[in-house]
């Protein structure tokens, strides 16, 4: 009897997520074998260029293969002003670091969360985000 061993290659990629807002911009991260999401940091920079930098710093310290981009709409599915400024976001995130960037439905993101009075919950709400991502993409990985 033989053994018919075949080798698999298994590639592991990283992936960020961002919750998108005017004042701070949340992030996650998490991998492509896990699935499983976690909050990485909020930047709080107030103009593009230092936001981009503190980005930029994350994109090279972890290097993910791709971006998430929480797309906010009304609970009906109607567009308003932050869905486009997240698009907008999505396409320079896209124009400034050549990774893949994918939007993902964030209706509802911030309201599972249970924070405290006061606590900024934006990382949080890009990991939920982002493991929205994984589900939707899990019979594809």
């Amino acid at each position: 009897m033989s053994l018919d061993v075949r080798l698999v290659a298994l590639v592991v990629e990283i992936v960020f997520g961002f919750d998108f807002g005017i004042k701070r911009i949340g992030i996650a991260m998490g991998n492509t074998l896990t699935g499983q999401a976690q909050p990485l940091a909020v930047v709080n920079a107030i103009d593009n260029a230092a936001r981009f930098k503190q980005i930029g710093d994350l994109i090279e310290l972890w290097r993910p293969a791709q971006l998430v981009v929480g797309e906010p709409r009304h609970p009906d599915g109607a567009e308003h002003e932050m869905t486009l400024r997240c698009r907008r976001f999505a396409n320079q995130l896209h124009g400034r670091f050549s990774l893949p960037v994918r939007l993902v439905d964030e209706r509802y993101s911030s309201a599972v969360i249970h924070a405290k009075r006061g606590e900024i919950i934006d990382a949080k709400a890009a990991a939920i985000i982002l493991q929205q991502y994984f589900y939707d993409h899990a019979h594809i990985n």
